[in-house]
């Protein structure tokens, strides 16, 4: 491996129509219990979906310096299944949902190997400088239809 390489953030990776990034869980993550706290699952959510945006060729940090358009997060869902602790290693599984015009629905999941610990629906929308919805990129939609394997209809 090279040096160029060898400090580089970890990134996930693509597999199939999902995208799968590790999470290992430290102190910060959890409560007094050593149970990681409820909030910071929709941190690992955004971990993810971040990197799965930048892996599927999805420049958003370009068009935000550009013009200050940006996803913003319209709805989330989460449904807890199981805790997960103090030094566990997981995996947030992501996929693409409902493809529209403003945004994108990506479905997330925890897992700790085959156990779902914390799965959810995070709905995300296109919005320029002044807040408003906007349809995104054309070609932002052909990489989410890319990878989303016929998932749900674009509309």
């Amino acid at each position: 491996m090279s040096e160029e390489t060898d400090d580089a953030p970890y990134s996930g990776r693509i597999v199939g129509n999902e995208h799968r990034f590790a999470v290992r869980i430290y102190y910060e993550d959890t409560d007094a219990g050593g149970v990681v706290y409820h909030a910071r699952y929709l941190g690992f959510f955004e971990r993810a979906r971040f990197d799965m945006l930048t892996r599927v060729g999805i420049d958003f940090l370009a068009t935000l310096a550009a013009d200050g358009s940006a996803y913003v997060v319209a709805e989330a869902e989460l449904k807890y299944r199981a805790p997960a602790r103090l030094g566990d290693a997981l995996t947030v599984v992501s996929s693409v949902g409902r493809i529209r015009s403003a945004g994108v629905v990506v479905h997330q999941r925890v897992m700790r190997n085959d156990q779902v610990v914390v799965e959810g629906r995070v709905a995300v929308v296109f919005v320029g400088p002044d807040g408003r919805p906007r349809r995104q990129p054309e070609a932002w939609i052909t990489a989410f239809e890319a990878i989303s394997g016929g998932a749900e209809a674009r509309r």
